[in-house]
């Protein structure tokens, strides 16, 4: 008899997680690895081959990637809603703030042409994202990730999303983790994930509070002093091309040289340095300062979460014929 009710309880139990099972299922069920096997075999490729010409011409591409994808799917969904332009009552997410400095978005155009060429309005924009994304994080000495594909275009932007989503370079350490974690990407994840910082480079916009008047205390003194140099005044000319490297030493390779960094008193964002002040991030800091193989597979753990982040699929979103534009505008 005690047999049968476990076994009721059981199955009873079952019964009210199969809904639940059923909707995270949903979420994140129809994508899938070679999404394109059919109806574009080629995708995949063409999109890699793009980005390692765009690289070969301008290697500063590959960055643009890996930002893009930060910023498309931090805000709502991994839906190209961040390539769409102000036109027709829609406002674009890059006129934010916090697209400060973000460039190439014109390059996007000629990886979406090849496609269309080959298989009209067949890849969607958002999987352009994901895996330039992919491609470039290669190029740059980065993990190969094993992405999948389906995602859909979304119809709209978000701008009025973009600020509460996307953290901002001097926002407290608590804000940081909070917004990574509501997408599911934990503590050594979201320490990984800003180990993008690697490679690129930042406005002087975004350093002279580190400088001006005063120094920043948590900064090594002859790095302060590097960086006087690249930024000679407290306020500079946001079009101007003022800027520091992120990282010195290996400047456009994505490595644990960032973490080595931070361990110096060489962060370069306000929240680059954060990681090592924080109890909660600073023991992954020194892990993956000491380990470049380590930081690659957390790394690519978070940036496989992040491009997977609440995907239009099916009839939920479009398929851009131009990445800039809904169909019909």
């Amino acid at each position: 008899m005690m047999a049968i009710k476990s076994h009721h309880c059981c199955f009873s139990f079952m019964f009210l997680l199969l809904p639940l099972l059923l909707q995270l299922h949903s979420v994140k069920g129809d994508l899938q690895l070679n999404y394109y096997a059919q109806s574009c075999p080629n995708a995949e490729e063409i999109i890699k081959q793009q980005v390692i010409k765009l690289y070969n011409k301008h290697g500063n591409t590959a960055v643009s990637w890996v930002r893009n994808l930060f910023h498309d799917c931090m805000v709502k969904s991994c839906d190209a809603s961040l390539l769409l332009e102000t036109v027709n009552g829609i406002e674009s997410e890059q006129k934010s703030d916090r697209s400060f400095g973000m460039r190439n978005f014109k390059y996007v155009k000629t990886i979406k042409d090849a496609l269309e060429q080959e298989c009209p309005r067949t890849v969607s924009c958002a999987d352009i994202v994901s895996l330039s994304a992919r491609d470039g994080i290669v190029l740059l000495g980065g993990p190969r990730i094993e992405m999948k594909t389906g995602r859909k275009d979304s119809k709209r932007s978000y701008l009025s999303e973009v600020e509460n989503t996307i953290p901002n370079h001097n926002d407290s350490m608590e804000l940081v983790l909070s917004r990574f974690q509501s997408i599911g990407i934990d503590t050594q994840g979201i320490v990984a994930l800003l180990g993008a910082h690697s490679v690129g480079r930042v406005h002087c916009v975004n350093l002279v509070h580190r400088l001006y008047p005063t120094v920043d205390p948590t900064l090594d003194p002859d790095y302060a002093e590097y960086l006087k140099g690249r930024c000679p005044t407290p306020d500079p000319d946001p079009e101007a091309v003022l800027y520091s490297r992120n990282d010195r030493e290996t400047p456009m390779i994505l490595d644990n040289m960032y973490y080595k960094n931070l361990l110096k008193h060489k962060g370069l964002l306000v929240i680059d340095q954060q990681l090592t002040s924080d109890p909660t991030t600073s023991p992954f800091v020194e892990k993956m300062a000491a380990d470049n193989g380590y930081f690659h597979d957390q790394f690519a753990k978070a940036v496989l979460l992040l491009s997977e982040n609440n995907p239009l699929t099916g009839d939920e979103g479009e398929v851009r014929k131009d990445c800039r534009y809904v169909n019909g505008e």
